[in-house]
């Protein structure tokens, strides 16, 4: 059986956890999903959030790099209006060198609108920028010199991945999703029925199909010994999390999976969330053609024990199962 984790690094004050705390849990965490088989380790990027949402995944992929041997690692996304493309290439090469090839990106506009207001970005240059960043981190992928804004430069050192990290976009629109056929190496859409239109555009320009969506609707699975419990203890954070996306996107007019709840009955009937036994999770897997989960263990701020009481529980009791 194959997992994943992701996270985001939300902590809000109802956590009762110190931020260093955090991420010092997310650190052993890598270093205990590395040990047991972990495939892919995901970080998000946000700015300026009450709650603390990850402003920096480099330097938080390094960390969990050091800490690591085989497990893949994945930025998504990064927003690409907020860099200097040529001070990003020389860090994302320096994270491949310190991980030895295995990180991945995904590429992205933006949308929270206070977030370019304080970097003084205008939100009319995205496609602009993301076009700018994804041709100049491809040049200096290369090793060699080349042209940048009318000068020579050469980014060094050369990434240790021959051609440097994978360089996907992500978005939730036609245009993103068109825009990543032209000038990316892939494209994961916000929502599945986006894939379509890059679908469309790839087969366009003359290249095989790329057949149904790789992703589906974003879950979050805990686990627990008493589904009930897991609940009540872990609904807090379910709720900070949709409900602080849901606010996002829904100021920004931006489609998304996340919309705000107000009661705990809609949130368990929308069957994003989900609190099950080992037992349970088992089952469903056993039955699924392709064993995979992915879990977000510090989802919206849960404090770190619990989080860590959902993943011992998956050691424990799921994984050996499927040995």
């Amino acid at each position: 059986m194959l997992f994943a984790l992701r996270f985001d690094f939300r902590n809000p004050d109802l956590a009762g956890t110190s931020m260093a705390d955090r991420y010092a849990a997310a650190l052993d965490m890598a270093e205990w999903a590395d040990q047991l088989g972990c495939v892919t380790i995901a970080v998000s990027e946000h700015h300026s959030s009450p709650d603390g949402y990850l402003p920096s995944p480099i330097p938080m992929l390094a960390a969990m790099a050091a800490r690591t041997k085989n497990v893949r690692f994945l930025v998504a996304a990064l927003i690409a209006p907020f860099y200097d493309p040529l001070r990003l290439a020389e860090d994302l090469i320096v994270l491949d060198n310190i991980s030895k090839g295995r990180v991945d990106l995904i590429v992205g506009a933006g949308y929270v609108r206070e977030e370019f207001a304080m970097y003084d970005v205008p939100m009319n240059e995205r496609a602009k920028r993301v076009t700018d960043t994804i041709k100049t981190l491809k040049a200096a992928f290369s090793g060699e010199p080349f042209e940048y804004r009318g000068r020579t430069v050469h980014v060094t050192p050369s990434p240790h991945r021959p051609g440097g990290p994978s360089l996907l976009l992500g978005g939730s629109s036609e245009a993103a999703a068109r825009r990543a056929a032209r000038i990316a190496d892939g494209f994961i859409p916000a929502l599945p029925e986006i894939w379509e239109f890059y679908r469309d555009e790839v087969q366009k320009l003359g290249r095989p199909d790329p057949g149904t969506s790789p992703v589906g609707m974003n879950k979050v699975v805990a686990l627990a010994e008493d589904p009930e419990d897991g609940w009540q203890q872990m609904a807090p954070y379910f709720f900070h999390e949709t409900n602080a996306y849901g606010a996002w996107q829904a100021e920004n007019n931006v489609a998304s999976p996340f919309h705000s709840k107000s009661g705990l009955e809609q949130l368990r009937a929308d069957g994003q969330y989900r609190v099950l036994t080992p037992d349970q999770l088992v089952a469903e897997q056993k039955e699924a053609p392709f064993p995979f989960v992915q879990f977000h263990p510090l989802c919206g701020g849960i404090p770190p024990e619990a989080a860590w009481s959902s993943l011992r529980l998956f050691e424990r009791e799921v994984l050996p199962k499927f040995s």
